[in-house]
């Protein structure tokens, strides 16, 4: 814990503030992709201690990442943004999550009185047609307290999304599998068909993989 916030205070020297950024839901093939800003204003002790369990959401319980939620929507500057399903289907999930991730750091600079800022994004990609200093940090999540608190807000709120559409769609599990393609929700999709909220091209490129598979099986 104190690393991840030590990486961020190091980079402070350097401006006024920084801001994390990170999504949740790349990979399913249902629900839309959300992505968090994060702006901590102050690194006081009381703050880091009461963050001491922060980690790459990934690597939490939910009842962990539910506790830190609220810490940190109390404590930062914080912004959360959905990309819908069909955003992701024109535009691809890759810049649907960027362009996200851009909607959600610019609400976060607006609050801030000042442009002197670092932007720290999640994986390898910048965000595009984005005017404010930004770097990228592979595995971010796991080395910023900021694009850390970012991964928590994104996927506690991508997951209670998931967990509300469970209840008109109970067929698919999404309360529990929160839409990735298990073999429960892909056994539900080739019984009960697909939703406005499933991602067709995850679909369509899934099947395309599994008869690509099923063809070498054979051939074996």
């Amino acid at each position: 814990m104190n690393k991840l916030f030590d990486f961020d205070k190091r980079l402070l020297k350097e401006c006024s503030y920084i801001i994390g950024t990170d999504e949740a839901g790349r990979g399913p093939g249902a629900g839309s992709v959300f992505a968090a800003a994060v702006c901590f204003t102050s690194y006081d002790s009381d703050l880091i201690y009461s963050l001491n369990k922060i980690n790459d959401s990934k690597q939490l319980s939910e009842k962990t990442r539910s506790e830190l939620y609220q810490i940190i929507v109390n404590n930062s500057i914080y912004a959360i943004y959905d990309g819908s399903v069909e955003q992701i289907e024109e535009l691809n999930i890759l810049r649907t999550s960027l362009l996200t991730m851009n909607k959600a750091c610019t609400e976060v600079i607006s609050k801030l009185n000042s442009d002197n800022i670092i932007v720290l994004v999640d994986g390898n990609k910048k965000i595009p047609d984005f005017n404010y200093r930004q770097e990228t940090i592979v595995k971010g999540d796991t080395k910023s307290a900021a694009i850390a608190a970012a991964s928590i807000l994104a996927k506690v709120t991508r997951d209670k999304v998931m967990t509300e559409l469970d209840k008109q769609y109970p067929m698919y599990g999404w309360a529990k599998n929160k839409g990735y393609m298990t073999k429960a929700h892909l056994e539900a999709v080739s019984k009960y068909g697909l939703t406005k909220w499933h991602r067709k091209k995850f679909f369509k490129k899934y099947m395309e993989k599994s008869e690509q598979l099923s063809i070498l099986n054979t051939l074996v």
